[in-house]
């Protein structure tokens, strides 16, 4: 059974009363649990969680550095293309809008990879626009040689593929996947998905299953916080971390927290989450799993960020641009999304410096048998 077959099962409503009925007891209780449940987790993420913040806090603080002691990876995505295939409603890549189309040849790909090699990075994210014809599979086989020299640890954003094809493409030296499933209310998902293959919920929900059974090292989850009930959608997403844990444990987990950001034919969120609500949310991960790998990239203001990292984020993106040839020749028609942490990398490095945490330049890639 996949995990969207498990999916139909769950009951989107019943999921929702649980976190917005959970009292200060349940969340005081979870709390004193060491080892946290789904239930403790919808607790931990509701409204009567809030007072219990500090503690919150100062337990996912503790978990976080036993368990990755004081570093934080850093890394950079480089999109290669914003072609796309869907209309979604909240992207800036989305086909119905009318902006400056573009996909990067061997040239361009290469002269991004020398920019972005002299910042210091060797864990890239490879990011596109879903478009299967021109930014597909083919063009994947023909820049995934070019980029891998310059990234020791590669990863990839992109449309989801079939099993066979990811297989194809770790055996090329792709270690990690991000694959957002945006949201788990289908009435959400349909009404924010309007044209293309990414209308076919299952298909996209099943991606992370072809993704374990390819043997990819590290598989990338996350939401898009703020386009459904956001408390409810991560408890759903819970559900997904725990089913493929169970399923396919010789891979590691990651997740993303990206709220809705500014972005050419953007939507505002319809459930807004506040910058505390952001911080109780990853706590609240923490708490739950103190071995996943928790991502917080640039849409994020600075100073929310030098905050939140320390407490329970292992991986980070600094210098960020969200447009094919941004970092060789920056061009702002192209970009998907504004960024809000601006800094160039050297100053968010000196930053997190300062609050004692190490950098890590290069992850470690599945061990070889």
């Amino acid at each position: 059974m996949s995990f969207y077959q498990q999916w139909q099962q769950l009951d989107w409503d019943q999921l929702q009363a649980q976190v917005v009925n959970a009292t200060a007891e349940q969340v005081a209780a979870a709390l004193a649990r060491p080892r946290k449940s789904l239930a403790d987790f919808a607790a931990l993420i509701s409204v009567a969680a809030e007072p219990y913040l500090p503690q919150m806090m100062q337990a996912a603080q503790r978990l976080t550095r036993q368990r990755f002691g004081q570093g934080v990876s850093m890394y950079l995505p480089l999109y290669l293309t914003n072609l796309c295939a869907n209309d979604c409603s909240y992207c800036g890549f989305s086909m119905s809008n009318a902006i400056k189309r573009k996909i990067l040849n061997e040239q361009e790909v290469l002269a991004e990879c020398e920019a972005i090699a002299r910042l210091g990075y060797q864990n890239l994210l490879l990011v596109t626009g879903e478009h299967e014809r021109k930014g597909g599979i083919d063009y994947f086989r023909r820049m995934l040689p070019l980029i891998k020299p310059y990234a020791p640890y590669l990863m990839m954003e992109v449309q989801p593929l079939a099993t066979d094809e990811y297989a194809e493409l770790v055996g090329m030296g792709l270690d990690g996947v991000m694959v957002y499933q945006e949201t788990y209310h289908a009435p959400s998902y349909a009404a924010h998905h309007l044209r293309g293959k990414k209308q076919d919920m299952a298909w996209r929900m099943d991606t992370p299953d072809r993704l374990g059974q390819a043997g990819v090292d590290k598989i990338g989850l996350g939401v898009l916080l703020g386009l459904a009930d956001w408390r409810t959608d991560s408890l759903m997403l819970a559900h997904h971390l725990q089913y493929l844990r169970k399923t396919y444990w010789r891979s590691r987990y990651s997740l993303s927290f990206p709220r809705l950001r500014p972005c050419t034919g953007g939507i505002s969120p319809v459930s807004p989450v506040s910058e505390r609500q952001l911080v109780q949310l990853v706590c609240a991960w923490r708490l739950l799993d103190p071995e996943l790998e928790l991502s917080l990239s640039t849409r994020e203001r600075p100073e929310l960020r030098d905050a939140l990292i320390p407490l329970a984020i292992t991986s980070v993106s600094a210098g960020s641009s969200t447009q094919p040839g941004g970092y060789a020749q920056p061009a702002k028609e192209l970009e998907q999304f504004h960024i809000s942490d601006e800094r160039p990398t050297n100053a968010v490095a000196q930053a997190l410096k300062q609050r004692g945490l190490e950098l890590i330049w290069l992850e470690r890639g599945p061990a070889v048998n």
